[in-house]
């Protein structure tokens, strides 16, 4: 199980690491953000309501790829633009998140943050994973990084979200959680990194 030891040195490379990559990053993210608000013809950041740390809410940073309406799930890919489905594919519109470390609502390995509604609707020995910081990158993360894509293939996207693949993220993530170490947490920087090159 993560110690709180262990819970401070992780802050300490987080914040670390991110200050390292904002010179690097801060002007993509800029440009990014300039070329969404001209795609879309609205702001091309926003922010979102997700479940963090201990299951206090946070808003976290994305680029905009998607068109004004109602998103279903299993279909947001429909909803977006030419350059947002780049965006969604690269994970590039994920780079915002980037502040989301420094101010210390998120991590760069842990649980995805969720919409309100699912972690911090945990009970019992689940509750283990709201322990951390949920993070960039994840074990769930990089097995589901097509999600939306297998979302796709389902006649009910909303069901077997809930009941296939959140059930297998808690199981997932409360094994990084009980079986954490910071070599763990470069491994999975370092897959996520080769994967996003391919």
């Amino acid at each position: 199980m993560i110690t709180n030891t262990q819970l401070v040195v992780k802050r300490f490379f987080d914040l670390t690491l991110a200050c390292l990559l904002l010179p690097i990053l801060i002007l993509p993210i800029l440009i990014l953000v300039t070329v969404a608000t001209i795609d879309i013809w609205k702001y091309g950041m926003f922010t979102q309501t997700r479940v963090g740390q201990n299951a206090k809410f946070f808003k976290i940073y994305k680029i905009r790829t998607l068109r004004e309406g109602t998103h279903e799930l299993g279909h947001l890919d429909n909803k977006a633009t030419q350059f947002g489905r780049f965006l969604r594919k690269t994970k590039l519109d994920e780079l915002p998140q980037l502040f989301n470390v420094i101010k210390g609502d998120m991590s760069f390995v842990g649980p995805r943050p969720d919409i309100p509604g699912f972690a911090d609707k945990l009970e019992g020995d689940d509750r283990v994973i709201l322990k951390v910081k949920p993070g960039v990158t994840g074990s769930a993360t990089l097995k589901y990084k097509n999600e939306e894509e297998i979302l796709k293939q389902q006649l009910d996207p909303e069901t077997y979200n809930r009941t296939v693949i959140w059930v297998d993220k808690v199981k997932i993530n409360k094994y990084y959680v009980q079986n954490y170490s910071f070599c763990l947490d470069l491994k999975l920087i370092l897959k996520s990194t080769l994967i996003n090159d391919n």
